[in-house]
Formats: C-alpha cells, structure tokens, sequence
C-alpha cells in the first residue's frame, strides 16, 4: 500500500467515496502493521481454526467458545450443494486484509469440502479457485507475497499437500472493490467468508460530523457512551450497509451456496455501549485524542471531525436486516464472547502491554488518522495511547475483551 499523500492529510472521512479510497488496515510488515498485529484480532480465527485442523487447543481461548466457533463453521460448509467435480468450486474472502489468516482460512475450507467430495465417491475433486476481496487501498502486495506456489493437484489431499511441499491446493486471485456493492458475477460463488470486516461503515453517517446536528458527536470519536441519537445514526447507518451486503451476495452466490460472517458484536442493547470496541477505541484512545487537543496540537474541531467508522451491533440489529432482505435461511446467528485484541507475549510488562494497545489501534484505524491529521501527529497520538495503556496495564488485560456475531446462512 503505498504511503497517504499529503494532498490526503485533513480530510473528514465522512462520505463513502472517502472513505473507501482511505480505509484499510495498516499494510507492510511493521510493527503496527495488520499483519503482525491480526493474530490476536478478534478472537484469531487462524487459531481456533488451527485447533479444528490439529485437534489442539490455544492456552488463550475458551476451549468451548473454540469448539462452538467450529461447530458453526463445519455446519455452514457441510450445508453447501456439492456441484459436479467438473465445476470448479468458489471461495471468497470479503475484507481478507492483508494478514496470513485468510490464506489458512482459504485452506481449512478447501480441505473440508475436499473431504466431503471424497465422502461423496469423488476419488477426484475439483479445482479450486479462492477470490480474496478488500478495498483498493488495501495492501493486496503484501498479500500476494504470503501465498505460497501453487501445488501439484496430483500430490494428494491439502492437507497431504501443505505437510508435503508447503504448497496451496487453490488458485487465487485478488478483487479491489468494496463489499457492499457487487464484485462477482452472478451465481458465480459457492462459499463466502468474511471475518470482522461488517463491523466496518461504509460511511461515517454525515450528521454525526455535522457541528449544526443535535446527533453531532462533540468531544469524541467514537460512540461508545455517546448520545443515543448518535449511536442510533450508526445504527441505521451499519443496518443500510448490511442491507446492501446481503442484496449483493444474494446475486452472486450459487444456488445451494452458504455464508459464514463473524463480525464485532455486543450483548447489551444499547448501543451506545459498545462493549470491546468501546473499550478499544472509546477510552485511552479518545484520551489520547483529547491530550493533543489539551495541549494545542489540534483544535477540538479538528478531534470531533474525526470518528472511527465502526458499529458493533446486537443480535436483534443484524437479525431485523437477513429478515428483511429475505434471501437466505439462518441457520445459526449467535454471540461468542472471544478474545483480547493485544498482541502481548509479557504480561507483565506493562510497558509492552502499552504499546500492544497502541499497536493494535493504529493497525486498523492508523491509515484514516494519518489521511485526518498527518503521520508526524499521528505519532504523537499512538505514543499517548501506549502511555495511557501502560500505566492501566493490568485493568486493560482484565477488561479489553470482544464479543463477537457469528452467522451460518444459507441461500434460498
């Protein structure tokens, strides 16, 4: 991804042109980059994956939240119609961001379904072709250069193929293009995925940004304990953009196609209180924030022009939208409650605890607060966060955990 020009700096990333010309996760290598921060984002698919795979278990998860994530998994893909081994099989990662998560991800579902052809009298399977989808400012480089070759489709099953020559059992491809318009041709997918991207707007609604608005969001940059008008603005905002998701993916997927979407959610039903998200983005974060206003850096305008473009909703949120659009069955729709988001390997350290906390805020929000104020005070206000989050080590390790959404549906 290539660095946000200055011509970018002071933008309002309130429309969605903006936005999606903006917004990615932090790209590269570095040390806040997505891909280095993702193994503990919100729950680490790759992990709970990794024990169905192995059989294992991570020191870090609930072993019953690992096992009843799988559960839903196996349950969406072995609801998938079996076509012909002459017609390849599609998979598609929406918001694959540029980590090595949704590449394993990509080979668990590859596996199973290859296990299920074999299951099926299928001595051969079919070919399989995996579409990793993100906007354009994503870091698809990056990416691409994690995949490994190709494998030889004679060597064996994935799993055979992997322990044998660290090859992939897929061709691949990348789609620039936001998710909530269309990206594949019609009837063309077997199985989409998507892994905590639908907490993402499309758009920060215009008048939480407008200073004229009784919904405008003064003083923060985020709504977590923000006014209710507020909150209920994402909320509509969050429920129109899932509206166009569903109408999408209704278009493109195969007729007996199935969809697995694990996202932020939350267990209260006020949405002011955010829960995890809140905790991330709604305390040291706005006090960060708020020390670069109190110290002259920036205005308090300049602050409240700013707010993170995400929404995680209730059960009943995401519920009301599948309803309406009418073009999949639920078969499960349940809240988990997962992991930290910080990357920590002390503990104890408090000083690495803060800057696991700043690392794992700028990995996702560090593009769109360089693009509003500059990557020089953007350093600035990364450091204040791992000062705060160094010296609330402990309370942040106690507290700072996610629910999550996760939903198995099928198409009519």
């Amino acid at each position: 991804m290539s660095p946000v020009s200055s011509e970018m700096n002071n933008v309002v990333v309130s429309s969605n042109k903006k936005l999606e010309r903006l917004l990615s996760m932090k790209g590269g290598k570095g040390e806040a980059s997505y891909a280095n921060n993702s193994q503990a984002q919100i729950i680490s698919d790759t992990v709970v994956l990794r024990c169905y795979i192995t059989g294992s278990h991570h020191p870090c998860m609930q072993a019953k939240h690992a096992r009843s994530m799988l559960h839903l998994l196996t349950e969406t893909l072995d609801g998938v119609h079996l076509n012909p081994p002459e017609t390849p099989f599609v998979v598609a990662d929406l918001g694959c961001s540029s980590g090595s998560n949704t590449i394993f991800i990509v080979n668990v579902i590859v596996d199973h379904i290859t296990k299920r052809y074999h299951a099926s009298g299928h001595q051969n399977p079919p070919e399989f072709s995996a579409f990793f989808a993100d906007l354009p400012s994503n870091d698809f480089n990056t990416l691409f250069q994690l995949l490994p070759p190709l494998a030889n489709q004679a060597a064996g099953t994935m799993e055979e193929c992997l322990a044998a020559t660290g090859h992939r059992p897929f061709f691949a491809a990348g789609v620039p293009g936001s998710f909530y318009r269309r990206l594949f041709p019609a009837r063309s997918v077997d199985v989409f995925y998507s892994a905590f991207s639908l907490h993402w707007l499309s758009q920060v609604p215009e008048i939480v940004v407008d200073g004229s608005s009784e919904t405008y969001n003064r003083g923060k940059i985020f709504i977590h304990g923000a006014k209710r008008s507020t909150a209920e603005a994402y909320r509509k905002q969050f429920q129109a953009d899932l509206a166009g998701f569903m109408k999408m993916r209704s278009q493109e997927m195969k007729k007996g196609g199935s969809m697995f979407i694990a996202l932020l959610g939350r267990t209260s039903e006020d949405p002011t209180d955010q829960g995890g998200a809140g905790l991330l983005f709604g305390t040291h974060f706005q006090d960060a924030w708020d020390d670069l206003v109190q110290e002259g850096l920036i205005t308090s305008e300049k602050r409240d022009d700013f707010n993170i473009p995400v929404y995680a909703p209730s059960l009943q949120d995401f519920r009301e939208v599948v309803e309406a659009n009418g073009s999949f069955s639920i078969n499960k729709l349940e809240v988990f409650q997962g992991g930290s988001p910080l990357v920590v390997n002390r503990p104890d350290d408090a000083a690495e605890v803060g800057r696991a906390l700043a690392n794992s805020c700028r990995s996702v929000s560090g593009v769109l607060v360089d693009a509003h104020i500059g990557d020089k005070l953007g350093d600035e206000l990364f450091l204040r966060v791992a000062k705060r989050g160094t010296e609330k080590a402990e309370e942040m390790l106690e507290k700072l955990q996610f629910f999550h959404i996760v939903a198995s549906l099928s198409l009519k």
